[in-house]
């Protein structure tokens, strides 16, 4: 009797799980196989080929990141959610992009920082468990620690990675950002695995301004906007930079022609509103921030993971790449004498740019 009382109170706090967690934002919620011994080998041979670049995070915890047990001591299962983040409708983004003097910044990082807001959602969910099961031992990550977060979304049911290596679902697209509660609960896994539907496809290699994707499923870091704009704290490349057109922060190409996107639904959850005009700020407007602006403005913002000279490092690029005029000549010129060699640099090489182009259009 006390296994069949126990069955039953696993059924109810699952069946409550997916509940509470729609009414807190997330769209799916399921447990994770533990399973991640091919994961594994597929991140070692990734790391074997320095795709990984500088972020040396990933090599240093790698074996943390193939074992849930290992990273928090008592796990017997996962929880996997997502939830949508996109603040727009795609033709929106689309147009952003189109716009070479407009600031392109991923659609994700124009509102409240995710990590904050998944993880606070992620612990009012626990809590709301507790009070149906009684206190258990549990943790909540949001692509905050050694976690193979993809993969364990996969293995939950939530969708299959795809040839960009971003997770998808044939419900909702891939416009979503994943948590996960590690728990010492033990939870039957799903058996809803969504299968690979990428098919013949190639639109996500194929638009990569940087031709990052180098193989379906197998993504070069180092040649990635994603990297070169918030992660690599160097200069850019230069064979990337004019690739790169006005993306200052991130990139979305891959995912905005992934045709199963067209099931991508505007994200209900205010903290991915748009702040400060980000959506539509002009390079030249974004430029002018002083260091104090850039503070106050990116406070609880994804944006804060770079610094100032590196913020002005990527606009710089974009000033480069914008239309020659006399207004974005003047915001580069006013940054030719930067104190920080990074932004020096990447000023000079925009101007040059514009000096090979000939005279401002207005």
């Amino acid at each position: 009797m006390a296994s069949e009382a126990h069955a039953a109170l696993v059924a109810a706090a699952l069946t409550e799980l997916a509940r509470w967690s729609a009414e807190l934002g997330f769209q799916r919620c399921a447990v994770a196989r533990l399973d991640l011994a091919q994961d594994n080998a597929e991140l070692a041979s990734w790391l074997a080929a320095e795709y990984h670049g500088s972020m040396g995070y990933m090599r240093e915890r790698a074996l943390l990141r193939a074992a849930p047990e290992a990273l928090v001591p008592g796990t017997l299962s996962v929880i996997s959610l997502r939830m949508n983040y996109l603040p727009e409708s795609l033709a929106e983004a689309d147009a952003r992009l189109a716009e070479p003097g407009t600031a392109y910044i991923a659609r994700y990082a124009l509102g409240r920082d995710y990590h904050k807001t998944i993880r606070q959602r992620l612990k009012q969910l626990a809590g709301k468990l507790a009070t149906l099961i009684g206190a258990f031992g549990y943790r909540v990550f949001s692509d905050s620690a050694p976690v193979l977060e993809r993969a364990l979304a996969r293995n939950a049911g939530l969708g299959w990675i795809g040839k960009h290596t971003n997770l998808v679902s044939r419900f909702d697209g891939s416009l979503f950002l994943l948590g996960e509660i590690y728990t010492d609960l033990e939870l039957p896994p799903s058996s809803d695995e969504e299968k690979d539907h990428c098919g013949s496809c190639t639109r996500c290699i194929e638009v990569c301004p940087t031709a990052a994707i180098v193989a379906p499923y197998r993504l070069d870091a180092r040649r990635c906007i994603s990297y070169l704009t918030i992660e690599s704290a160097a200069p850019i490349p230069e064979e990337f930079r004019s690739a790169m057109g006005n993306r200052v922060f991130g990139c979305d190409d891959c995912q905005l022609v992934c045709p199963w996107n067209r099931y991508a639904a505007k994200t209900q959850v205010a903290d991915f509103a748009p702040r400060h005009g980000l959506d539509s700020a002009s390079l030249v407007e974004l430029f002018a921030w002083s260091e104090a602006e850039f503070e106050l403005r990116t406070r609880g913002s994804p944006l804060r993971r770079i610094s100032h000279a590196q913020w002005l490092r990527n606009i710089a690029v974009g000033l480069g790449n914008a239309p020659t005029s006399d207004e974005v000549l003047a915001a580069l010129a006013a940054r030719a004498e930067h104190p920080a060699a990074l932004v020096r640099e990447h000023v000079a090489w925009a101007l040059a740019q514009h000096r090979q182009r000939g005279t401002p259009t207005n």
